[in-house]
């Protein structure tokens, strides 16, 4: 540690520090109004699609998780896991993390989560999720607030998970489709959830998938130039994916009301 000796030292040193710790409060005081401002954001979401959920026929959704890489290098997992940031590495953003799904292979970024409702393709959520976090835990606490408003959803395989489906049917009434994973058909339970996942109509209904959330998450990423995150830091991309949601459910109820395609 330096030791400084002279009042003008002293005096300099305090007022570093000062100027440090002011520093780092306004950062941690931007964030607080970042947090507070998604929250609000995210809020105005859930009242729009709970609207488009009170339309006849708005009883199946489609979600997904998107991601996005992160803004300034990739911190390679084994460093990142051990908080090791190498010399000369700037710019990082320590708050993403790793991910990977087969279309896109592994992702150091942001996620955000995606809920689409089928009939109209109106977006119902484009919210941040950390991108390591598991869909099916994320999607429970998005389909809380609309139990009775929706029976269905669409997810892909790696939210295939036997308790969770049997869970939400008997509390919620709400049925979860997803692909199966192979090899896994070994106890009773599984072996009816199968069953009923591969039944010919949830097999049709689950095909909607790809023309509701799918393509909607590729326009986005086209109209907000998405293929890497704007900004660093889950506080401000949590924000700016709250506030991208509100943008497009705004010109999708346009659009509903006129009578024109969403």
């Amino acid at each position: 540690m330096w030791a400084f000796t002279g009042s003008a030292r002293d005096s300099g040193k305090s007022s570093g520090g000062r100027r440090s710790k002011h520093l780092r409060s306004q950062k941690v005081g931007d964030e607080r109004v970042y947090k507070k401002s998604a929250f609000s954001l995210e809020q105005v979401q859930d009242i729009l699609i709970k609207f488009f959920h009170r339309t006849p026929g708005e009883e199946v959704v489609s979600a997904d998780k998107m991601m996005l890489h992160a803004r300034g290098p990739v911190w390679h997992r084994q460093q990142q896991q051990h908080g090791i940031i190498p010399a000369g590495l700037h710019g990082l953003d320590t708050d993403a993390t790793w991910s990977d799904r087969k279309s896109d292979g592994w992702v150091y970024g942001h996620g955000t989560f995606w809920r689409v409702a089928c009939k109209h393709g109106l977006v119902g959520t484009c919210k941040w999720r950390r991108n390591s976090g598991y869909e099916a835990k994320r999607l429970g606490l998005e389909t809380g607030q609309l139990t009775g408003l929706m029976t269905t959803v669409l997810m892909d395989r790696k939210a295939d998970d036997q308790a969770w489906f049997f869970e939400r049917q008997r509390q919620r009434h709400i049925r979860l489709l997803t692909p199966t994973r192979k090899g896994q058909d070994k106890s009773p339970k599984r072996t009816r959830l199968i069953k009923v996942l591969q039944k010919h109509k949830n097999t049709r209904r689950y095909q909607q998938r790809s023309y509701t959330v799918e393509p909607m998450q590729g326009l986005v990423k086209d109209i907000f130039e998405l293929e890497m995150c704007w900004m660093r830091g889950h506080a401000n991309n949590r924000w700016r994916f709250a506030a991208m949601g509100v943008v497009v459910q705004m010109h999708q109820y346009r659009a509903w009301t006129e009578g024109r395609s969403t």
